[in-house]
């Protein structure tokens, strides 16, 4: 099986790592809108394979046959993938621009199925325009170690279509999950409204942001606190997943904590800049609360 991922950030460097280590590939395109970005992602790849290496964790071998499966690029070199999935920003219109361009000029196998990796937009709205039917197939962050995919069909989706995503999905170590297509799907319906109002609290001065993570981490049993969290995500996309649930159902539940959108605007996302409700300067193990700079 050959594979295109279309976008070469932190997921999709981290689904292009997870099905080269499958088997049953062949060969990954990584594409992004530039050579550089693209080559940015196999380096990422690279780095973290060099530190499973040097912790005696995999064999040098091993790392060598992931990484020579993968060809770098822009979305022009994936004429014969078997399986897109795109990973590109959460807009629908950049999502139904990628598709369009791959199904109408790019991609020559007839046979090839489209998955975007969306993690709240509606499957529906993206395939509308297009040729060719659409499939959610949402991986979680770091996609190489999260063992849970959502598969999620829209109106438009042939059932035959899940059902080779989800056997693709189990032959990458995977457990599939189906889901009916609804704003922010399953988990993300339920995880991002905590971190938001994980925000809110902190907002509105219940707590500080050790506190509250602090808590949920004692007091739920959650591995990770829900600011921390939020800041690994990238509150960008908290921002937009936000958004998508309040525009989609109108219920003021789903409404973006003010906090959450000025951090945004300010660009501080979290982890992929530095600075979120903890500053990384000194890299995500020695994280600091910024309200205790």
């Amino acid at each position: 099986m050959k594979v295109a991922v279309i976008g070469a950030g932190a997921m999709g460097s981290g689904i292009a790592q997870t099905f080269a280590q499958c088997d049953d590939v062949e060969k990954v395109y990584l594409c992004d809108i530039k050579q550089e970005f693209a080559d940015g992602g196999l380096n990422k790849i690279k780095k973290g394979l060099d530190r499973l290496v040097s912790k005696g964790k995999m064999e040098q071998a091993a790392a060598d046959a992931i990484t020579g499966k993968i060809v770098t690029g822009l979305s022009d070199i994936a004429v014969d993938p078997d399986l897109v999935v795109e990973a590109a920003l959460e807009r629908m219109d950049v999502k139904q621009d990628c598709f369009k361009k791959l199904q109408d000029e790019i991609v020559k196998n007839p046979d090839c199925i489209y998955a975007s990796n969306t993690s709240s937009l509606s499957i529906t709205q993206i395939g509308a325009s297009l040729s060719k039917p659409i499939i959610g197939m949402h991986f979680f962050n770091p996609a190489p170690v999260m063992k849970l995919v959502e598969v999620i069909a829209g109106i438009n989706t042939p059932a035959e279509t899940v059902e080779k995503v989800i056997e693709i999905s189990k032959q990458l170590g995977k457990v599939p999950v189906q889901v009916n297509e609804a704003a922010g799907f399953a988990v993300n319906r339920i995880l991002v409204p905590m971190i938001n109002e994980a925000i809110n609290v902190y907002y509105t001065g219940t707590a500080d942001i050790e506190g509250i993570d602090n808590g949920m981490k004692l007091g739920c049993n959650h591995p990770m606190g829900p600011l921390e969290l939020g800041d690994f995500i990238g509150l960008d996309i908290c921002l937009a997943i936000m958004d998508v649930l309040f525009e989609e159902t109108h219920d003021n539940k789903y409404a973006a904590s003010p906090l959450l959108r000025k951090m945004v605007r300010g660009k501080r996302l979290g982890v992929k800049t530095g600075i979120g409700f903890y500053d990384y300067s000194n890299g995500p193990r020695n994280k600091v609360p910024t309200d205790k700079k």
